[in-house]
């Protein structure tokens, strides 16, 4: 059955049947073949089917559940009785928002080092939303996210850091002395886009001081922003933690802009399961240990 439970959660995640096949190396009649037997083993229809795929029935929204739960545990056992001789060992997937490209490294090079039999697979491009999905579905190991107010649901919560803003510009840009939130709005500013929640904390923080941001130009690449300053023509607003882990930037100079009444926090999430899969396990008491909880 698990072989047939893989099959029906890829074909929940492409909601195409071709698709669904192609990603699980078999022709399209062996997976639907697979569903219709799952169907007649678990006695409900999964599929709603027409001349393409039309989505779940009630009864396999209700069985996706627990497709995804059993498959994730089975991995987790997997993992728990290789560990025993072999320590950890396995992949690791971890989805990140855009704004902790840079920072990343804190977490994952330890973690690498700390374990040599497991690899990596980074989705460093994903809203904070759908990574709250894919971790509360299984499909991510664990997760780093922007914070909210309210307490997400399916996943624990650490906090890693709290986002400090600073302007980085090239060096014939700026005046000699204190350089404040005022002026760095009148320099040829590139932000992230206003889509992106970075983009959208720092909106914030400037509307608390009743100021906009202008950008000429606008990107959902961090080491975009950090391409077009380096060219000496162009300044940006961009939290401090982005340049800690990338050492001296030629031709860069940064500047603090005074505090700002928004520091957005950075936090790890994994699934909040019992017991918890021992990858995110792993991670969660690493970044326990490197980012200890100070209330950020």
């Amino acid at each position: 059955m698990l072989r047939q439970l893989e099959y029906f959660v890829q074909l929940a995640r492409e909601e195409h049947f071709a698709r669904a096949a192609e990603t699980c190396g078999i022709s399209q009649p062996a997976l639907s073949e697979a569903i219709r037997k799952l169907e007649a083993e678990l006695g409900v229809p999964l599929v709603r089917r027409g001349h393409s795929f039309q989505g779940l029935t009630a009864e396999g929204q209700k069985a996706l559940l627990w497709a995804r739960r059993i498959l994730a545990d089975h991995q987790a056992l997997l993992q728990e009785v290789n560990a025993v001789q072999a320590g950890l060992v396995g992949t690791l997937r971890l989805g990140t928002v855009p704004a902790v490209s840079s920072t990343l490294v804190h977490l994952t090079d330890p973690f690498t080092r700390a374990h040599p039999g497991v690899s990596m697979q980074l989705e460093t491009s994903l809203r904070s939303t759908q990574i709250l999905a894919r971790v509360r579905d299984f499909e991510l190991d664990a997760g780093i996210i922007y914070a909210s107010d309210n307490a997400p649901e399916g996943v624990l919560v650490h906090p890693l850091y709290a986002e400090e803003h600073v302007l980085i510009a090239g060096e014939g840009l700026l005046p000699a002395g204190d350089v404040d939130w005022n002026l760095a709005l009148e320099l040829p500013l590139c932000l992230l886009n206003s889509s992106m929640r970075g983009r959208q904390v720092l909106d914030e923080a400037l509307a608390a001081q009743g100021l906009t941001a202008t950008a000429r130009i606008e990107s959902d690449s961090v080491l975009s922003l950090l391409s077009h300053v380096a060219t000496g023509h162009w300044a940006s607003i961009v939290p401090r933690q982005w340049l800690d882990g990338l050492g001296p930037l030629s031709g860069i100079t940064v500047r603090t802009l005074g505090p700002s009444p928004i520091t957005p926090v950075i936090c790890l999430i994994v699934p909040d399961s019992t017991p918890m899969p021992m990858m995110s396990r792993a991670l969660l008491e690493l970044s326990q240990w490197i980012f200890p909880d100070k209330s950020v």
